[in-house]
């Protein structure tokens, strides 16, 4: 279990002869399922052929020979790659520089884009109209454009190059006359580097005054951008909201970094970090702990220690360091002898920052092998599928708990409020699961007509998933049948405080509107002190459960807490590093306390680690 690569580890004892390759997959996908992408393409490999794991080289050159001026060349996007450099490249291959027209779709765009086509149908021009997807009221007028050409007789150097992002909204037709691209973003610190270093030139690495602080710099903004675009693999550990970084920020940032060196005999640090990471890059960055740490990876990758440092390290890894100053083919040897796999150590992770994102990938290959099962083939034991629907559906229906009701005599604080809101809430969404199983077993009856509704109910139920107009309450990213355990244990918490028992501790995970209950908590001392709510804040006291006899007199102890990327060291009381291969670890109760904000501002407050509290894992 705690091996870095179980899936080439021998089984014990006789295991290991009874088993084949096969059966030694679903062992690996029983106790580590964050290695099944990587076993199965051993498998392949031993199996079938190393090609088909291997992703095939772009080569628009072949592309382009095998089309005509009839034949419109699309490019389906992928996030972060943009198609305009490759096209540039071509044309100057093909003596089409001068002739090569581009423009970005959006509003009032249309008369622009038709002429330049009407021009490069008569004049023979490549015309290049990209992100066709920001404009779907003019698609329909693109598509007798596209019809048209053939009859116009046009110019034998004439091509239409599209682009666009998957949408249901583009024309069929187009894609039926159309050659059809496709280019995956590289994967790994390695590729991204190469694809960036595969663009340059001698005579651009050597564009600069400065020759030998701009290369230095250069590679270390390389290999900022692909950080940032790798980050996204490591999920709520790496961003907490996706962003779309492409090479026009790359672009922007190289070309400042070349300005200001030029321009400046001293080297202006903190106007080139500001410019990078908070300006450019930061100008898409929305969450203010993302943006913190874009500051981080600036203050590192651009100081003076980057120029003046032999074989500087860009990580706690010796593998990635600034090269010696050299030709362009120096950098790209270096790049070839990175390693193809990034462990999360060179982007200052933790070991265990990659194990979640490995589990989301076979997760989401598996999902797709599901679902492309059969939906009407019997099972083994003879059972169809709507048999098995239907005795989950009476399984959960024995299981569902009943309402929830209040005793209102019982409750005469400010958090009565919060209560009932959150009840209702609850049995809104307990009689909702109630209707659409009773409603589901009645459909496959064929009592009452199968909704849309009821069919997604269905698939979900038979795949272990939650219905989509379940969690419509509260977001969760649970298979169905955890999501059921955990639902009957916020059920148990609002019902015994429905009751009226004191609460001694509460549950914030059980909380559909965590946010409302604690501005209650801070609303009663508020009044309580006669002190604006917006002078109060929160003090955060971690307690041991043996210390917890009664509810305190102000605030509330929390329970359920639980960290991501660290663990709480009970002994000293304080963070520490995750221990391998745990994901979670929980929080010990924390006492909630209501203070003024100018009593909390203090020496030891400000040497306290900020740490974010998110409601929901999905975000």
């Amino acid at each position: 279990y705690f091996k870095n690569e179980p899936e080439n580890v021998p089984l014990p004892g006789e295991w290991e002869n009874k088993c084949n390759e096969l059966q030694h997959m679903i062992l690996v996908r029983c106790f580590r399922p964050d290695r099944v992408l990587s076993a199965i393409t051993t498998f392949i490999i031993n199996n079938l052929d190393p090609k088909l794991v291997e992703p095939p080289q772009f080569d628009l050159s072949s592309i382009f020979e095998v089309s005509n001026p009839n034949t419109p060349l699309i490019f389906i996007l992928s996030p972060g790659v943009d198609p305009i450099n490759n096209i540039k490249q071509l044309a100057d291959e093909q003596g089409m520089s001068s002739k090569l027209r581009s423009l970005a779709l959006g509003q009032g765009q249309a008369g622009t884009a038709t002429r330049l086509i009407e021009e490069g149908i008569r004049d023979g021009n490549w015309v290049y109209l990209a992100n066709c997807h920001l404009m779907i009221s003019w698609l329909p007028k693109l598509e007798i454009l596209v019809e048209e050409i053939s009859a116009k007789k046009p110019h034998s150097s004439f091509r239409l190059w599209l682009s666009s992002n998957p949408t249901p909204s583009f024309p069929i037709s187009i894609l039926q006359r159309g050659i059809k691209i496709t280019t995956e973003p590289p994967r790994g610190l390695k590729q991204n580097l190469q694809r960036l270093y595969g663009q340059l030139s001698d005579s651009f690495l050597n564009r600069s005054k400065s020759s030998a602080k701009y290369k230095k710099l250069l590679f270390s903004l390389c290999f900022f951008h692909s950080l940032l675009l790798e980050r996204k693999k490591f999920m709520t550990l790496g961003w907490n909201t996706l962003y779309d970084f492409n090479d026009s920020d790359f672009e922007v940032s190289e070309q400042l970094l070349c300005n200001y060196l030029d321009e400046y005999e001293q080297t202006p640090w903190d106007a080139i970090k500001y410019l990078i990471a908070d300006m450019n890059y930061g100008g898409r960055v929305t969450d203010k702990w993302d943006r913190r740490l874009l500051s981080v990876y600036a203050k590192k990758y651009f100081c003076p220690e980057a120029i003046s440092t032999i074989n500087y390290r860009l990580s706690s890894m010796a593998t990635y360091i600034i090269p010696e100053d050299g030709p362009l083919q120096t950098y790209k040897d270096y790049i070839l002898s990175l390693p193809i796999v990034d462990k999360p150590e060179a982007f200052g992770q933790h070991s265990n920052a990659d194990i979640a994102s490995l589990m989301q990938d076979s997760i989401g290959l598996l999902d797709t092998l599901v679902s492309l099962q059969p939906r009407i083939v019997s099972g083994g034991n003879g059972q169809t599928r709507e048999i098995k629907v239907i005795e989950i559906a009476n399984q959960l229906l024995r299981r569902i708990p009943a309402d929830i009701e209040i005793d209102m005599t019982k409750h005469s604080s400010h958090l009565k409020t919060v209560l009932v809101q959150e009840v209702s809430r609850y049995n809104l969404l307990l009689r909702t699961i109630r209707k659409t199983l009773l409603d589901l077993q009645k459909g496959i009856k064929g009592l009452i007509i199968m909704s849309s509704e009821l069919d997604q109910a269905l698939s979900c139920l038979h795949d272990n998933k939650v219905p989509s107009t379940w969690q419509k309450t509260y977001p969760s990213s649970k298979p169905l049948a955890s999501w059921i355990y955990d639902l009957i244990l916020r059920i148990d918490q609002m019902r015994v405080w429905a009751e009226g028992h004191p609460m001694k501790t509460f549950w914030l995970g059980g909380f559909t509107f965590p946010t409302g209950f604690l501005t209650a908590i801070m609303q009663i001392t508020a009044r309580k002190d006669n002190i604006p709510i917006d002078a109060l804040t929160w003090e955060f006291i971690p307690v041991k459960d043996n210390e917890i006899q009664t509810p305190p007199e102000e605030g509330a102890f929390i329970t359920g807490l639980v960290l991501e990327g660290a663990r709480w060291d009970i002994v000293n009381n304080c963070l520490a590093e995750p221990n391998p291969m745990e994901l979670y670890s929980p929080m010990p109760t924390i006492y909630f306390k209501p203070v003024e904000i100018k009593k909390k501002i203090t020496k030891a407050f400000k040497e306290v680690y900020n740490c974010p509290c998110y409601m929901y894992p999905v975000r």
